[in-house]
């Protein structure tokens, strides 16, 4: 290592060596200066902005507005390849407006953020392809239109880089599709119109009519019928026009085979490299580390092997950092972050005294073990033989013979009488093997739907059978809730299973057309998905009934669930007693527990809060209370000690200090978070996020007052989490009965009558819905 890196070397490890005679080594050895105008670079204040150019070792150059060792203000990047940036800067990153250009001759010309296209912006490809519209993190994603290079034009909807939602794709032929797209495919109903007068409108599934539809010819002819690729499945009547005369012979399969020949969609030019890719790390963020208090120094057992920090630097695992080769730190740019490593002490969370005396209670996250909730139902246990008897149930139902069904059920399906009572004696039977549980009854609730509806959620049937009636055994949860309900839950935590209520089942059965209706218009619907209700009879002298319903787990992924939310905007009684130390994975905690508000992006945010409104208009309309969002939050970064990662502060009307700022209150530059870093580079992990699922967010800490009860969001504090985010619309079969109004009536002379959960519907949506979008909110 030469004597200039060793220099550096030292710098870094000695925090008593001046500010301003470390960023001034730093920038010698990092720039050949060419020329600066007005200012020489001894007089390189902290703060001081001046024009200058600068040469890097690797042959780049900058021209533009400079101070704190970086660009600042605007500015112009040569890369030695022929690339080239000209716009905004601010502390080394691109943000704000900007041009970028491509040797290839493609260029983005828009809005930058954290050196990413981020925003309003349009890229023109060195074939003239071209997108104008929103992007997210370097992905179309919002409202955009596409001019592609074979001549094709897409105006819509974009999500993960590919048309998704409504928009309208039109071939250079004169062939156009208007309608509904997944994943770049036309998906959902659309219409497809040809330039020779023939259209289609219906139900497409993976770029293919599939499902109900109508196919129209120009002089007034139509078919209707069930299409599908496969001819077996396909069924229809042919419905002739009065110009139309003489043998009619055309076979509904020709529209794959030739109609849509020519509807192919084009992919259309990619990208090269992106702009992220192509940024450098400056001097400017090397600073954070003199930010950063003395780490203890650990034990040798104990020693780590070397890692990139944020800003570039290795660190040897001892709390010192130091600079690796010119190629080290040209690829140690932003997007090969990695996790910071300090002190136990700088993990802390904590508040200072103005806090403390303003009333806000102090809040400590700890992260204890994960663990599997529940009890395995084994052999012994007093609900061993329901088990039994609920697997056997399910094996008959959903492995029962049946014809293939339509999205399309008539109303006689959903009749509440429209239920299958089969019997499973010990020895066997006809239609059910022999067993080794108690002789049972078994019923199915209107089986159809049901079976439909797991068809419309793209549930495999081998794959429920297996999880629920495979060889192993289910586990018992007990009820975090009031109703007195068992749950159990599949080994491989896909399902659960509820017991019901009578009453609850009529609820379910009362609701279920409009129901089935809803999850079928909206398929990012929040409320829960239902893929079964069932009935065990047992035999003797008790003639014992369990009711059951068979539901989707939310909280089967992946990720770990460090905290779980059950909110519903009531303050009585919704508080858990427990301390920091007895708050596990399993703890549902509640209303007053929650200590966070989530930050979504934008396009999310804005599909969550049109969920919501749909979801509880549905809800009202179908006179349900009591329901809740349940909400897990896994953290993307935990320390060793336990405690989650903060990932950046602003300031706040609350000021929380972290290790991030210095004894002064300043703040470091704000950092990538991590869970874009990982969509950034794994595109497909864009494909797993859906609404409620799977969600890239931002937690900000929030602090209550010591009157909390009369605070249901904290205040925030401008600290910051990177988390994955879980929801769904939970307990949605409690109607506004007679003895929801008794107890609303009885409480409402005890307590502040909006405080309670029993309230009308109308007035319960909306006062669910004010909270809902006060604990989530945009990413600004």
């Amino acid at each position: 290592m030469n004597k200039e890196f060793s220099g550096i070397l030292k710098a870094c490890r000695d925090f008593t060596v001046k500010k301003a005679t470390a960023k001034k080594r730093a920038k010698n050895i990092i720039f050949t200066t060419m020329s600066v105008a007005h200012v020489d670079d001894d007089l390189d204040a902290p703060g001081e902005v001046y024009y200058a150019e600068k040469v890097l070792n690797n042959g780049d150059i900058y021209t533009g507005k400079w101070s704190d060792n970086c660009p600042n203000g605007q500015g112009k990047y040569l890369w030695s390849d022929g690339c080239m940036y000209v716009g905004d800067w601010v502390k080394g990153k691109t943000m704000g407006k900007g041009k970028f250009s491509w040797p290839s001759g493609a260029t983005y010309e828009g809005k930058f953020k954290n050196g990413y296209m981020d925003g309003e912006g349009t890229y023109t490809g060195c074939s003239n392809d071209t997108y104008r519209g929103s992007w997210v993190i370097n992905m179309k994603h919002g409202k955009g239109t596409r001019d592609y290079v074979n001549g094709d034009h897409y105006e819509g909807e974009w999500r993960r880089g590919q048309p998704d939602g409504q928009g309208r794709y039109q071939w250079i032929n004169g062939n156009q599709y208007i309608g509904q797209w997944r994943n770049g495919k036309m998906n959902g109903n659309g219409t497809m119109i040809w330039a020779s007068g023939n259209r289609y409108d219906g139900s497409w599934e993976d770029g293919f009519p599939k499902g109900n539809g109508t196919f129209r010819w120009a002089d007034g002819s139509f078919y209707v019928g069930i299409w599908s690729k496969d001819s077996r499945e396909q069924s229809g009547t042919y419905y002739p026009s009065g110009s139309r005369t003489g043998t009619f012979d055309w076979d509904p399969q020709d529209v794959y085979s030739n109609d849509l020949l020519g509807c192919q969609i084009s992919p259309g030019e990619r990208i090269s490299a992106y702009p992220s890719q192509k940024m450098v790390t400056w001097p400017c963020e090397g600073e954070f580390l003199q930010k950063l208090p003395i780490a203890k120094t650990p034990k040798a057992n104990n020693a780590r092997p070397k890692r990139n920090s944020v800003d570039g630097r290795l660190s040897n695992g001892d709390g010192s950092y130091s600079w690796g080769s010119e190629t080290d730190a040209a690829s140690n740019s932003v997007y090969s972050e990695q996790p910071r490593e300090s002190s136990e002490e700088s993990r802390s969370i904590r508040t200072d005294d103005s806090d403390n005396s303003r009333g806000f209670q102090p809040h400590c996250i700890k992260i204890q073990p994960n663990k599997k909730p529940g009890t395995t139902i084994s052999k012994g246990h007093k609900n061993y033989d329901l088990m039994l008897n609920l697997q056997l149930g399910i094996r008959h139902s959903v492995g029962r013979p049946a014809p293939a069904t339509s999205l399309d059920l008539r109303a006689t399906a959903f009749d509440t009488k429209e239920k299958v009572w089969t019997k499973f004696p010990t020895e066997g039977s006809k239609h059910t093997p022999p067993h080794q549980s108690c002789e049972f009854k078994w019923k199915d609730y209107c089986p159809l739907v049901f079976r439909t509806l797991r068809k419309l959620f793209k549930v495999d049937p081998a794959d429920y059978m297996i999880s629920i009636c495979g060889n192993d055994a289910l586990r018992e949860l007990s009820s975090p809730g009031k109703s007195g309900s068992f749950f159990y839950l599949t080994n491989d935590d896909k399902y659960m299973i509820k017991t019901l209520k009578k009453a609850e089942v009529k609820v379910l059965l009362g609701m279920l057309p409009a129901y089935y209706n809803h999850v079928r218009a909206f398929e990012n619907t929040l409320v829960t998905k239902f893929f079964g209700l069932h009935c065990v009879k047992l035999t003797g002298p008790a003639q014992k009934k369990v009711r059951f319903v068979i539901m989707g787990n939310l909280f089967c992924t992946e990720y770990a669930i460090h905290r779980r939310f059950d909110l519903k905007g009531s303050s009585h009684g919704r508080v858990t007693e427990k301390s920091e130390s007895q708050i596990d994975s399993t703890t549902t905690l509640k209303d007053l527990d929650l200590n966070f508000i989530f930050r979504l992006q934008k396009v999310w945010f804005q599909e969550f809060c049109r969920q919501v409104d749909r979801d509880c208009d549905f809800l009202e309309q179908e006179r349900i209370m009591d329901y809740s969002l349940l909400v897990g939050v896994h953290f993307r970064e935990v320390s060793g000690s336990g405690e989650p990662v903060t990932t950046e502060t602003r300031n706040s009307g609350v000021r929380t200090p972290t290790a991030n700022a210095d004894q002064s209150g300043d703040v470091s530059t704000p950092r990538i978070s991590r869970a874009d870093m990982d969509l950034l580079f794994d595109p497909s992990g864009w494909a797993s996020i859906r609404l409620g699922i799977n969600m890239p967010a931002k937690a900000e800490l929030t602090v209550r007052r010591s009157d909390f009860e009369a605070q249901l969001v904290g205040e925030p504090t401008g600290q910051y989490y990177d988390v994955i985010v879980f929801f769904s619309i939970i307990d949605i079969l409690q109607n506004y009965d007679i003895s929801k109004k008794l107890e609303h009536a009885y409480k409402a002379f005890q307590y502040d009558p909006t405080s309670i959960s029993a309230v009308d519907p109308k007035q319960y949506s909306k006062r669910f819905r004010d909270f809902i979008l006060q604990v989530f909110a945009e990413d600004t």
